[in-house]
C-alpha cells in the first residue's frame, strides 16, 4: 500500500509503511500511525496524535493536536451516499458533496466508533468504544452508545454507574484525577 503526495512531518512514526494507504493528506509532528490505516486526500492530522490500526480517516476530516484514534475508528464524509448518478453512471470526485468533520484537540475516540460526517467532537471529549456519533459532542463530554449520548464529563472522572465487567474505584465514580484544559497552540 502506498504513501503518496502527502505532507508528513519528519518525526512522524508510521510503524509499517508497507501496510498503510496514505495520500494527499497532512500529518503533524510527533504523530504515530499504526498498520492497516487509510488516510485520504484532503484530511489533516495534527501534532502528537495516535492513529491506531484499522482506522479510516476520509477526505474532509480534520483532527487537531493530541487526539487519540483507537483501533478500527471509521469516519464518513457523505450525508447521502450513492454509487451512481441519476443517469446510472458511477459517481466520481465532484459528483457528491463532501461534508467536513472536526475532532478538536485532546479528544479520544474509542475502538470501533463511527463518526458520521458533519459533526464536531469537542476538546478533550471521550467517545466510548462502539459509539456512533451523529451529533456534535461538547468539550469534555463522555459519550457512548448508538446513537452516542452524553453520559459524563471527563473533568469529573468516570461516569457514576460502574462498568459491569470491571472493578472501579469506590469514591462515587470520581477518580480524582485532574484533566488538563484543551491543548494550546
Amino acid at each position: 500500500m502506498p504513501i503518496n503526495s502527502s505532507i508528513i512531518a519528519d518525526d512522524v512514526v508510521i510503524s509499517y509503511p508497507d501496510l498503510v494507504n496514505i495520500y494527499g493528506c497532512q500529518i503533524g509532528a510527533g504523530s504515530r500511525v499504526g498498520p492497516f490505516v487509510e488516510i485520504q486526500k484532503g484530511s489533516t492530522i495534527g501534532r502528537r496524535c495516535k492513529i491506531s490500526s484499522h482506522s479510516f480517516i476520509c477526505e474532509g476530516v480534520t483532527i487537531e493536536d493530541e487526539v487519540m484514534v483507537a483501533h478500527g475508528v471509521m469516519f464518513t464524509n457523505g450525508l447521502y451516499p450513492r454509487s451512481t448518478n441519476e443517469d446510472g453512471s458511477l459517481q466520481r470526485d465532484g459528483d457528491w458533496e463532501c461534508t467536513p468533520t472536526l475532532v478538536k484537540c485532546g479528544a479520544s475516540l474509542g475502538s470501533n466508533s463511527t463518526i458520521v460526517c458533519g459533526v464536531t467532537i469537542g476538546a478533550q471529549a471521550l467517545v466510548g468504544a462502539g459509539a456512533v456519533v451523529t451529533r456534535d459532542v461538547p468539550d469534555f463530554a463522555i459519550v457512548a452508545g448508538v446513537p452516542a449520548r452524553v453520559i459524563g464529563d471527563v473533568r469529573f472522572g468516570r461516569p457514576e454507574a460502574p462498568h459491569p465487567n470491571s472493578l472501579r474505584n469506590t469514591n462515587g465514580g470520581h477518580s480524582g484525577a485532574e484533566v488538563n484544559e484543551p491543548c494550546q497552540a
